[in-house]
């Protein structure tokens, strides 16, 4: 049975795998063991953070899920909170099971919990499966974002 909750730091190096194990995330991560210092920093201050959820699907024990939610207080949209989801990523031989669905689905559970008024992600343009995916589960791919690395 699938099961999810928020991150514990013994389940860092199976995320940062994850996240490593597809073409975009193979150029600019690095899943080898000791993880760098930045990964184990990141989760720190992410887990000390009452407005973050790195969050797992566990299967029988493994980690076979991951995401991050964000949750963002604005002024738009009359004060409304919104839950920004990041970092999807299911375990390459777990991938077609209906897993990936099941984490979106507890994810917008856990922004309707925290009172969001909206949920909202980002995807890669190159990601056509993802996309597809999103516009499956209800999203609209409304609009455009922009990046900029420093």
């Amino acid at each position: 049975m699938i099961t999810f909750r928020k991150a514990q730091a013994s389940d860092l190096p199976a995320i940062v795998a994850m996240l490593a194990d597809d073409p975009l995330g193979a150029g600019r991560e690095d899943a080898s063991v000791p993880l760098a210092r930045g990964y184990v920093d990141a989760f720190n201050a992410i887990d000390a953070d009452p407005n973050q959820l790195l969050a797992v699907a566990v299967d029988g024990g493994e980690v076979i899920g991951t995401l991050q939610i964000s949750f963002l207080a604005g002024l738009s949209r009359k004060g409304a909170w919104r839950g920004q989801i990041e970092a999807v990523r299911i375990a390459s031989r777990r991938r077609s099971g209906g897993i990936g669905r099941l984490m979106i689905d507890w994810a917008i559970a856990q922004c309707r919990a925290r009172n969001c008024s909206l949920v909202q992600l980002t995807t890669d343009r190159s990601r056509a499966d993802a996309h597809r995916f999103y516009e499956e589960l209800g999203f609209t791919g409304s609009h455009l974002g922009y990046k900029k690395t420093l």
